[in-house]
């Protein structure tokens, strides 16, 4: 299916316990998320198995593709759609190798020196932040602000989306930085309305 990185979800259970893990997903893609990344670092693999075959049923007939964060065995277990691993999660020559060639592959980066290592025959996008400081990921790099996130976006060879800290209105200048499109947590989970706030992004 054609990556399209324009508006890409990443969950929180925390966050969408309220309004509900599918319930947030079903409506947020109706809002225009065309690409949902399931994340959770408390559970258990079978318990993220469990989550993500559910979301692998509300987002049937979507096109909209399922990425699973790092847990390469729950992405492989579940028939997701992809795997998005950070720089000390699994390999990513593993991963290709293990998800097959038609496997959406993403790997975040935060510096010059990790994108000139970025294996680009074996990758399909790049996340690349944090922009700003996030409450959602603790252990965060250093944030790069929109200015560092041109810099990585013009030297990147693969499609790129902007992370870390963004909501509706950042739109604009992740646009600007030349970024594909922009990763969200707490701008769609959590909130009252994920389908309106979904929405917004298209608005600004």
């Amino acid at each position: 299916m054609p990556l399209d990185l324009s508006l890409y979800l990443v969950t929180d259970a925390a966050l969408c316990r309220h309004y509900g893990l599918e319930n947030t997903v079903i409506e947020a893609v109706r809002g225009g998320v065309s690409i949902v990344q399931l994340r959770d670092k408390q559970a258990s693999d079978a318990q993220m198995i469990d989550q993500a075959k559910r979301l692998k049923a509300v987002l049937a007939g979507s096109g909209v593709p399922l990425i699973i964060n790092d847990r390469l065995e729950v992405a492989l277990a579940s028939q997701a759609d992809g795997l998005h691993v950070g720089q000390s999660d699994t390999a990513v020559h593993q991963a290709r190798q293990a998800m097959g060639p038609d496997a959406i592959l993403g790997l975040s980066i935060n510096t010059v020196e990790q994108l000139q290592a970025v294996p680009t025959d074996l990758l399909d996008y790049v996340g690349i932040g944090p922009v700003f400081a996030t409450p959602s990921k603790q252990d965060h790099a250093q944030p790069i602000g929109f200015g560092g996130l041109a810099s990585l976006v013009n030297a990147c060879p693969l499609p790129s989306v902007a992370i870390g800290g963004l909501n509706a209105s950042h739109s604009s200048a992740v646009r600007r930085a030349g970024a594909h499109g922009l990763a969200v947590i707490s701008a769609i989970c959590g909130q009252p309305d994920p389908r309106q706030a979904a929405l917004a992004f298209s608005e600004q």
